[in-house]
């Protein structure tokens, strides 16, 4: 794949599609501790179809670009930096683009459900519309890889290699209901998956908008039938812990994908396969070939 360019028009303060945000860290003024500036840097966002949508651009502006996508409740800082994913992919000399999905992070959380489902793939299309890149090596993880899977069956042509990881044929959408309304507050909601991404929406997550969250898990749901998976042509790795409640029958997805590679991480849930070394390894190589 030709390396493509980064476009500027997104690059310096004076150009379009940029706000500036507070940096991660503070800085002491006198070694002490006692006073501190926050930083700032340049974040690029556009719009599509009316929703604003944050994301990240960082890497060599000649390497291949590569399409990071979060999973739900999450955010590309959280799912990415901690986990070495873009210092991974960027020091193999790999352009990152890193969206903040719509109902996420610093984008535009809308409260209708109708604003989620299909408009989530197109936001990534029309990002690579936006920062006119033809085709992308994809990248994505739990509703990411969910999402990653649409793009590959509605626009193959934009999608190089594809790694999904924590996906399954059976996943957390399919306890959409519970889990809106435990984010929604009700208490009486006994599902341990609800349970489940209530704790990780809420804990030290100011950023998150539940009702938002809530709107995105209970949005127009996409079928995806065997007879849809078996015309796949794009080369797809699945790689799933083998401890993930979460992406139960991801053996059978891939067995349903006549391109797919599938590899299991042993020892690792949901949250741990994201940060698994192994992980980062194999889908390198694999992007790599």
């Amino acid at each position: 794949m030709s390396p493509i360019p980064r476009p500027m028009k997104v690059l310096g303060i004076s150009r379009l599609s940029a706000r500036t945000v507070p940096d991660a860290g503070w800085t002491s003024l006198d070694g002490l501790g006692t006073r501190a500036i926050l930083h700032f840097r340049l974040v690029p966002d556009f719009s599509s179809g009316g929703v604003r949508i944050n994301y990240e651009l960082i890497g060599p502006d000649d390497g291949p670009p590569t399409l990071l996508v979060h999973g739900f409740a999450s955010n590309y800082t959280l799912n990415w930096l901690g986990s070495r994913w873009q210092d991974t992919l960027t020091g193999a000399g790999r352009l990152v683009v890193g969206p903040d999905l719509r109902g996420h992070g610093r984008s535009d959380k809308p409260h209708d459900p109708a604003a989620y489902g299909p408009h989530m793939a197109a936001d990534l299309i029309n990002l690579l519309d936006h920062l006119d890149i033809a085709r992308v090596d994809y990248v994505g993880y739990s509703m990411g890889a969910r999402i990653g899977l649409q793009v590959i069956l509605n626009n193959p042509e934009r999608i190089h290699r594809a790694v999904l990881g924590g996906l399954g044929s059976i996943g957390a959408w399919s306890k959409a209901q519970a889990v809106a309304a435990r984010l929604r507050g009700d208490t009486t909601i006994d599902d341990p998956v609800a349970e489940f991404f209530y704790m990780f929406a809420t804990r030290n997550r100011q950023d998150n908008d539940l009702e938002a969250l809530a709107a995105c898990i209970t949005g127009p749901s996409i079928e995806v039938s065997d007879e849809h998976l078996a015309g796949v042509r794009t080369a797809v790795l699945l790689a799933v812990g083998d401890r993930d409640p979460l992406a139960r029958g991801a053996q059978k997805l891939a067995d349903a994908i006549p391109t797919s590679e599938y590899i299991e991480l042993p020892g690792r849930d949901h949250m741990t396969a994201v940060v698994s070394r192994q992980f980062k390894e194999k889908a390198l190589a694999f992007l790599d070939r």
